[in-house]
């Protein structure tokens, strides 16, 4: 977990801000927006063309998995609190943004004082659309199609292993 490293190079404690993309009904790989933390933000490019019951049972879907994911990385620790911190919210690339978005708007909506948006690689275009957070992106390269053509190894992060690396990390 990229965060993990990052926060252990920063000497800052770690936490999880779960997100969940809203995929569409039909093509759930394309994201009409996604939640985090109480916020929901929408892509209404993607979203204008879907239906407003669909939108809400999407969102009730991914509401229950992020609220299940919480609790198990958690367990009982509450969350840190953001009020008046600087905020690295870390994400292994941006390509649509929806979700990075809906990190920001969560961690702006805690109240943090300052929220910067590490990423090793972006798509140029989402990378203009972060406009209420710092964003800092190792490449922004112009062939971008998917966060994974940059990886050599790009395996999904089980619920173990993130669950593990949060009780292994100090929080301060």
């Amino acid at each position: 977990m990229v965060a993990a490293e990052v926060a252990t190079a920063l000497d800052a404690p770690l936490d999880v801000l779960v997100v969940r993309k809203l995929g569409v009904p039909w093509h759930p790989e394309l994201a009409f927006g996604a939640i985090a933390a109480g916020v929901r933000v929408l892509n209404p490019s993607v979203a204008s063309g879907i239906g407003d019951a669909d939108i809400e049972r999407v969102t009730q879907q991914e509401t229950q998995e992020l609220l299940r994911r919480e609790k198990r990385y958690r367990g009982d620790r509450p969350p840190l609190e953001l009020r008046g911190r600087t905020v690295v919210l870390v994400d292994d690339g941006l390509a649509t943004g929806a979700t990075a978005r809906a990190a920001v708007a969560a961690a702006n909506a805690a109240q943090a004082e300052h929220v910067i948006l590490a990423v090793p690689v972006a798509a140029p275009d989402s990378a203009q659309a972060i406009t209420d957070a710092e964003l800092v992106a190792v490449a922004l390269p112009p062939d971008f199609y998917a966060v994974g053509q940059f990886y050599d190894i790009f395996d999904q992060t089980t619920d173990a292993e993130v669950t593990r690396i949060l009780a292994e990390h100090p929080r301060r």
